[in-house]
């Protein structure tokens, strides 16, 4: 007899909290009750498809194009100093091919601190960049959202959204609309 009652108890207790937990959506069904509009933005296609991040982009590859090339022209010097050493190297003197030898290693220890310093400025320039675009796109789904009388937006990643609450290209049209032209 225990077993039994504790059992119905159980089933009593899950049915309860089942009733519950479904009450607010009986409630959001009823025919007196507005529908409940949600939405569901792709943050990582806006983020990469989105005007003003491609713009920012465009920004940066030439903001670092100098320091680029000159990376690779030094990287191209290091290239053609082996080439010489291994060509050479047979043929010279000790002394020479000390000297050589320090001068690779010398540009490779720059070439690496120029790297290391080029990849820390992109890194800390394309976060601010981002952060600038975030906070455009973010205004976009908010204002789009209130605009079209959405009560929730959801952003990935979502286990699943259906083709009819995805608003990713309406926002990303909005925001090709909205962009400033990318001036060079």
């Amino acid at each position: 007899m225990t077993f039994l009652s504790s059992r119905s108890n159980r089933r009593f207790r899950l049915l309860l909290t089942a009733a519950v937990a479904l009450a607010p959506l009986a409630h959001a069904q009823s025919p007196s009750a507005p529908a409940v509009r949600i939405g569901y933005v792709d943050m990582k296609r806006l983020l990469d498809n989105a005007p003003q991040v491609v713009a920012g982009r465009r920004k940066l590859e030439r903001e670092f194009a100098s320091g680029d090339a000159a990376l690779k022209a030094d990287e191209t010097r290091a290239a053609s100093l082996r080439e010489r050493q291994k060509r050479e190297a047979a043929t010279m003197k000790p002394a020479e091919a000390d000297a050589l030898q320090r001068e690779i290693d010398a540009l490779d220890r720059s070439i690496k601190r120029s790297r290391e310093s080029l990849r820390a400025d992109l890194k800390t320039r394309s976060d601010q960049e981002l952060d600038k675009s975030w906070r455009e796109i973010n205004d976009a789904v908010v204002e789009f959202a209130r605009e079209q009388g959405y009560d929730l937006i959801v952003p990935s990643p979502v286990v699943y959204a259906g083709p009819k609450v995805d608003i990713t290209d309406r926002v990303l049209e909005r925001l090709r609309r909205t962009a400033k032209p990318d001036t060079p």
